[in-house]
């Protein structure tokens, strides 16, 4: 299967189960993808060439933007894989391109215990306090 034939199966399939600022993110990416890749095969493209795809297409872009568009063209090639039953490995699922645009852990928050809370209100200035009240009852 081509790359032009997948992208508009994958097309179909996002107009008819996605809202419309979905569908156009996916747009965007499937048609700068469909300009470069059109004719191939999608088993001809190697992960080299989607990381440097991905890189010029989100070159000036935020990171999280960037996930963005890696996680879509991953979604891209799932979905084609699973639907079309193809014997291969999705090139998205490589080190390389896992690494690059991979979402930073998330630290816990860390919690006050109600020791140090009490301590902080009681060592707040007594003059204050009519202040900070009328700012929070305002």
């Amino acid at each position: 299967m081509n790359t032009k034939e997948a992208i508009s199966l994958f097309k179909y399939y996002v107009q008819s189960n996605h809202k419309q600022r979905t569908i156009e993110s996916y747009t965007v990416l499937l048609d700068r993808f469909n300009a470069i890749h059109a004719e191939r095969p999608l088993e001809g493209i190697s992960p080299d060439e989607i990381f440097h795809f991905l890189e010029s297409v989100t070159l000036k872009l935020s990171k999280s933007t960037r996930r963005l568009r890696y996680a879509q063209l991953k979604a891209f090639y799932n979905f084609i894989i699973d639907r079309c039953s193809l014997n291969m490995r999705n090139p998205c699922k490589t080190a390389l391109l896992s690494k690059s645009f991979h979402a930073p852990k998330q630290l816990p928050h860390k919690i006050l215990e109600r020791k140090t809370v009490d301590e902080m209100i009681y060592n707040t200035d007594i003059t204050s306090l009519p202040q900070l009240l009328r700012y929070f009852l305002e």
